[in-house]
């Protein structure tokens, strides 16, 4: 590999994959650090976790995406730790990576608020094991549901979850409705899924509250339209095997899903800087750690604010314009150039779906909903989408499902793990 400058990026995420691609054609040497192999098209994953989509048409590995570019180093591996004033990151295996610039984009994971325990019961969405552990446990809520001679029992089996009322449980809780009440009742028997519960819980006074009242209104009319039921201004206060307290009311209910929060990843920690209540490392407006000028902190892990005083949302888009600004910094500093100036995040709307035929769509003075919003929000995920070939998959899969109203990716796997859960569900 020849000398030069040595940029190393932590995280194959949004940020982490627009720094590298616009790094292309700079007088650099890449080391790209990620624990897992792919890159994952976060926004479609809760449709994995409900069976619209397979895991391989919103991943792609990682090392195919730069199989061209022989100035990047892709590494699998677990970052522990970094060395600001030696300049190097520790990984697991024991090795340590030395960098001339660092970049980190290691993303968040999901926050409890203390009750870490709830994990096992209440998974969250943040990865393909993720999607595929909640995708197991709905299927298979049904399928034991079918053998439940108890009649409370069988109520609990058919009771659905879903803590925290932002996009992803709002999407989740609209296409389970939807598969309970449209899609499976023709193919079982004994039960009648159409009686599904799905309950979706939100702490706050209202659903989806980073959109207008107006939008989160007719989204959780929409929802109720379903068979979702909503419950907003109570949080909650425990969750197990057998169900959730929501305030002072126990809910019976053998399938969890966690959407409430997020903490960053201990970026923070690592460098030794302040950070906010969520994790996230305060970093500059140009975006680096302070003291260290050659490290720079994007995406879920930093925590920067607009020139309205508000926080960056931790959203695709802006990840992405993070890694293009850090991009064209670094560029400006090895040509001898003034830097940028400060970052400036361009916000392009916020979009969340309601089952499959409904969205809502806010641009800030344009502001849609319905059938035309859904399109919209097709079109876009799509676009964003890498390769041809996954377009094509995700365009298929979706008009499939839109024309059938069949989902095609219904599948229980990972046996072991299913027969731990079948013990953890009867005890």
């Amino acid at each position: 590999m020849s000398e030069g400058h040595h940029v190393v990026v932590v995280g194959g995420g949004f940020g982490g994959l627009q720094l590298v691609n616009d790094l292309k054609g700079a007088a650099v040497r890449i080391t790209l650090i990620d624990r897992r192999n792919h890159h994952l098209f976060q926004p479609l994953l809760y449709q994995v976790a409900t069976t619209v989509l397979a895991t391989s048409e919103i991943a792609w590995p990682i090392r195919r995406l730069y199989r061209d570019r022989p100035e990047v180093t892709t590494l699998l591996g677990e970052v522990i730790g970094v060395d600001p004033v030696a300049r190097t990151v520790s990984l697991e295996s024991g090795q340590a990576i030395t960098y001339d610039t660092l970049v980190l984009a290691t993303g968040a994971t999901h926050a409890y608020f203390g009750h870490d325990e709830w994990a096992a019961v209440a998974p969250g969405l943040k990865t393909l094991e993720d999607a595929t552990t909640i995708r197991r446990r709905i299927l298979l809520a049904f399928e034991r549901a079918e053998l439940e001679q108890d009649p409370e029992r069988r109520d609990a089996l058919l009771t659905f979850t879903i803590i925290g009322a932002g996009p992803t449980g709002v999407e989740l809780a609209g296409i389970i409705a939807e598969m309970a009440h449209r899609i499976l009742p023709p193919e079982f028997r004994r039960i009648d899924t159409r009686r599904a519960r799905i309950v979706l819980v939100e702490a706050g006074s209202r659903i989806l509250p980073a959109f207008s009242e107006a939008l989160s209104g007719y989204a959780g009319r929409e929802l109720k339209e379903l068979g979702v039921e909503v419950l907003t201004g109570t949080p909650v206060t425990d969750c197990s095997a057998a169900g959730v307290m929501i305030g002072d009311r126990f809910v019976p209910s053998c399938t969890l899903v966690w959407a409430a929060g997020v903490q960053a990843s201990p970026a923070a920690h690592w460098l030794g800087i302040p950070a906010d209540r969520a994790g996230r490392a305060l970093v500059g407006k140009d975006l680096t750690a302070p003291d260290y000028p050659e490290v720079f902190v994007i995406g879920d892990t930093a925590s920067v604010s607009r020139a309205d005083g508000k926080p960056v949302p931790g959203i695709a888009p802006a990840a992405k314009q993070q890694g293009a600004f850090v991009a064209k910094t670094i560029r400006a500093r090895l040509e001898g150039r003034s830097a940028p100036g400060p970052f400036r995040y361009r916000h392009q709307g916020s979009l969340a779906t309601i089952g499959r035929r409904a969205a809502i769509i806010d641009f800030g003075r344009i502001k849609l909903k319905g059938a035309l919003a859904w399109w919209i929000w097709g079109i876009a995920h799509i676009y964003f989408l890498i390769g041809t070939r996954s377009r094509f998959a995700v365009a298929w899969s979706w008009l499939w499902t839109f024309l059938s109203g069949q989902h095609s990716a219904r599948l229980i796997t990972q046996k072991e793990t299913e027969d731990v859960e079948a013990v953890e569900l009867r005890d």
